[in-house]
């Protein structure tokens, strides 16, 4: 069956109305849970093989926030589908106003290499409490991963409500071909552009998950032990392969060398004196990337790590000082765990060169000065912010998680993904038994006057 014959069958099933029922969502995500329960050991075994991921890893980064995901449509689902009430202004008046909330149709999921199970089910959980119909475009770059949600959610759903597309036999050009209601995508800016633009022709929703040049601001009343270790574990987290991972670490001058400090002290507790042969370590996706990587490092000042094993896919977390922002290294997302350190004497300078560069999809902040968190946390521009550790915001599914500008267009986790998922519908009604007569012609003066009153 091709693909245009799916969208054709999807669509037809969606105009029935079956997906749209509060029961038909509750059973589909249920089974949908079940199903990653029952095949739990498979999926951690992808992981694996796709990101040299832990059990512990895999599981906390990715099945138990697919899991709790469920868990808040689940048990929420009935209010977020129910009717909103909304005021009615005087001139409307007698009549009531609510907003409801339908589903967008046949909706597109292009999902990353770097978290190949999460990014692929998140939104496929939003879309399907939303009550939409589903196709699911994983990356061929995490085989292992993309293989086996074919195989499970082809076999276990049917095409018309979900469908995952075969990678060896669909190519990006056609899918983008087909109409759709919605289009999310995961991934690099570039493919995000010739999504905009395929998406355009039909004028399709879009939201887009990017990624960016995140930054670490260090102060210098930060307490130093939990900056280092916050920053250490976040970029070395999918071995840097994370969207919000810290890309640079801007540190006050007056504590570089304390913070430098703390920093190799904690990636030597993390992954020990040979990093790129300890289990806990995650890999590199593949050798082009992990070259990629190693050409960034050429002719830097290395002060800690930079050792690599091009046959298990390693890069030891890499440490680079001396870094400016005309650097390499600050050209593009890194991806990949690399930390350059800038070193500030001036707080407000280096934050207006931040605010010149394309705003991140995140943005950390260390520090125990309330008028600094302000200054940072109200005016700068992101999508994501924490202060005094992170990666974590993304673990709470009551936050909106997405990005602003050059990172990205939309959000969603947990309400935010069923809302983002759904069209927001205005209804008015209006009484039967009253008309405003003042609407209508023939009008004048004290019509007029009266309707100033109003003011």
């Amino acid at each position: 069956m091709d693909l245009g014959h799916i969208v054709d069958i999807q669509r037809e099933y969606y105009y029935s109305g079956e997906t749209k029922t509060l029961e038909f969502r509750l059973a589909n995500l249920q089974k949908l849970k079940d199903l990653l329960v029952r095949f739990e050991d498979n999926i951690l075994m992808a992981l694996a093989k796709d990101l040299g991921k832990s059990n512990f890893e895999a599981y906390a980064s990715e099945l138990s926030m697919a899991y709790e995901e469920i868990k808040i449509a689940m048990d929420n689902l009935e209010e977020w589908m129910a009717p909103i009430a909304e005021k009615t202004s005087l001139m409307a008046m007698p009549a009531k106003s609510y907003t409801l909330f339908e589903p967008m149709g046949v909706t597109l999921i292009i999902s990353p290499w770097n978290y190949p199970f999460l990014l692929a089910i998140d939104p496929l959980i939003g879309a399907m409490a939303a009550g939409n119909t589903m196709i699911l475009k994983p990356s061929r770059k995490s085989k292992h991963t993309s293989s086996l949600l074919k195989e499970l959610l082809n076999a276990n759903f049917d095409t018309k409500y979900i469908h995952v597309v075969d990678n060896d036999k669909v190519s990006h050009d056609e899918l983008l071909s087909y109409k759709y209601d919605h289009i999310f995508y995961t991934g690099g800016s570039k493919v995000g552009k010739t999504i905009m633009e395929a998406a355009s022709k039909n004028l399709s929703k879009v939201t887009l998950e990017l990624g960016g040049k995140s930054p670490a601001v260090v102060e210098k009343d930060a307490n130093l032990s939990l900056a280092a270790r916050s920053i250490a574990w976040g970029n070395t987290v999918n071995a840097g392969q994370t969207c919000v991972s810290p890309d640079y670490i801007l540190v006050h001058a007056a504590v570089k060398d304390r913070f430098v400090r703390e920093l190799e002290k904690a990636l030597l507790d993390f992954y020990g004196p040979d990093p790129i042969n300890c289990h806990d370590y995650p890999s590199i996706i593949n050798k082009d990337h992990l070259d990629g990587l190693l050409d960034l490092l050429k002719n830097q000042n290395i002060i800690h790590g930079g050792e690599y094993n091009r046959e298990n896919l390693r890069l030891a977390p890499t440490v680079v000082d001396g870094v400016n922002f005309s650097n390499k290294l600050m050209d593009e997302e890194i991806f990949g765990p690399i930390f350059p350190i800038i070193t500030y004497t001036n707080l407000n300078e280096v934050l207006y060169k931040v605010k010149t560069l394309p705003k991140p999809l995140a943005f950390y902040l260390f520090t125990e000065d309330e008028r600094i968190k302000e200054k940072i946390m109200y005016n700068m521009e992101f999508g994501n912010g924490m202060v005094n550790d992170t990666l974590m915001m993304v673990s709470n599914p009551y936050l909106q998680f997405g990005g602003v500008g050059y990172s990205g267009q939309g959000g969603y986790h947990g309400y935010y993904g069923f809302k983002n998922f759904s069209n927001q519908k205005s209804i008015m009604e209006a009484g039967s038994s009253f008309e405003m007569k003042l609407k209508y012609p023939p009008y004048d003066d004290g019509a007029l006057n009266l309707l100033k009153k109003l003011k």
